[in-house]
């Protein structure tokens, strides 16, 4: 149920938005969590290479999520089959422990802009592929990482100001 809801709003929210180019979010398996092997891909078609984009983010977890950020891996393939990588630190909370994001229940969104301003070189399919980087002090990757619910990814048009 709060997936449904979850969609519902999401859908509502990118509607209203006119300089949404693209997003997306696919859903973790709540009873696995999110495991290293589980990449998440995202496919998009760009075809605007003249026009600056801002991309975000998008993360939802649970309040009861351990940590204070998320650390991920985005490798970006481009349509000329090009892969570039990226490593990302999501901060998810303030000094004090308070999540910075917005909340429902037990339920928290966060949208965390990762590039401005950019332009896409080529048109054609882009995909976006997700893959958990968490590790705690000197251990290995945190495998499986619990409590991430979504992860997506928003492209828009650069507002102009």
């Amino acid at each position: 149920m709060k997936n449904i809801l979850f969609v519902i709003i999401t859908i509502g929210f990118i509607s209203c938005n006119k300089n949404n180019v693209f997003s997306e979010y696919k859903s973790i398996p709540e009873d696995k969590g999110w495991e290293v092997k589980n990449k998440i891909s995202l496919e998009a078609e760009l075809t605007d290479t003249i026009s600056k984009h801002d991309m975000y983010i998008n993360i939802r977890h649970a309040s009861v999520y351990e940590y204070r950020n998320l650390f991920l891996y985005l490798h970006t393939k481009y349509p000329n089959g090009t892969l570039k990588t990226d490593t990302f630190e999501c901060i998810l909370t303030d000094e004090k422990g308070n999540w910075l994001g917005s909340g429902a229940g037990d339920l928290w969104d966060h949208e965390v802009l990762i590039k401005r301003n950019t332009k896409f070189p080529m048109s054609g399919k882009y995909i976006f592929t997700f893959e958990q980087a968490m590790r705690f002090g000197d251990q290995p990757v945190i495998d499986p990482l619990r409590y991430i619910l979504d992860i997506g990814l928003t492209i828009e048009k650069t507002e102009k100001k």
